[in-house]
């Protein structure tokens, strides 16, 4: 990983609002980095993130990856590392140019006992990716494990979402203790999302984990997922887009 490149990951209890949030930050990014090179991965098996930004998926990291293995299978005698080359050249097929940044989905997680050697080639592959972007953006289910299996081995910024409800505090508390064993991170803070009254605020205990910004509940945001618009198209002085303002700005992007 380059040292400029800042790689932010999002994870929180499902239904806090993260997937909203990462796409906020993504229209955030580029906007105020015209000039950057802004990716945006998807790491979801719902694939939230494509419909927060509005992106049509046709190809997915982990439809690649079960090609190659298809090709293992069928007795392809082809040396890892040509593997590793076809893949790349693939993810790059697979990826979404957007106004502003560049999209690419993981797909459905591995299940258990399956080609770990080809998933760590992939890996590798999305590392080099990363290397060549500005800003990375990686949506994740709930958990950190994901990402660093499947995406990444590090990165810079670990924000973990919650609502204010116990249980959401208690899972970030969770993923915050699992990634300070499995994943390199410089940065993490939390947010607490779709707060209903400033007088709760005093009552929501996130541990040792600093709180950027609480983020009301956003009625335009509600709105617009009715509608089923992306966030791309909520204006600037919403509640969402402050608070993921409020959020770049904490971690100095």
């Amino acid at each position: 990983m380059q040292n400029n490149t800042k790689i932010i990951a999002v994870a929180g209890k499902g239904g806090v609002g993260k997937t909203s949030l990462a796409a906020a930050m993504v229209k955030m990014l580029a906007e105020r980095h015209p000039k950057g090179r802004i990716l945006a991965i998807d790491a979801d098996p719902a694939v939230g993130l494509a419909t927060a930004l509005g992106v049509e998926v046709h190809e997915t990291i982990d439809d690649i990856r079960k090609a190659v293995v298809a090709t293992v299978e069928e007795g392809d005698t082809r040396t890892a590392l040509e593997l590793l080359a076809e893949s790349e050249y693939r993810i790059y097929d697979a990826m979404t140019e957007c106004d502003g940044f560049v999209f690419i989905a993981v797909g459905r997680p591995e299940s258990a006992g399956c080609y770990c050697k080809i998933n760590n080639y992939l890996k590798a592959v999305i590392q080099l990716l990363a290397d060549n972007f500005d800003y990375v953006v990686i949506d994740g289910e709930a958990g950190i494990e994901q990402i660093n299996r499947r995406v990444m081995e590090k990165v810079t910024h670990l924000l973990l979402v919650t609502d204010s409800s116990r249980k959401g505090t208690q899972v970030i508390q969770t993923i915050k203790k699992v990634a300070d064993e499995l994943v390199m991170y410089t940065w993490a803070g939390a947010v607490v999302n779709r707060v209903l009254s400033r007088d709760a605020i005093r009552l929501i205990d996130t541990g040792d984990i600093p709180v950027v910004s609480y983020i009301d509940s956003d009625e335009k945001l509600a709105e617009a997922d009715l509608k089923g618009e992306s966030v791309l198209a909520l204006p600037s002085d919403t509640k969402l887009m402050q608070g993921a303002a409020a959020v770049l700005d904490s971690m100095g992007v």
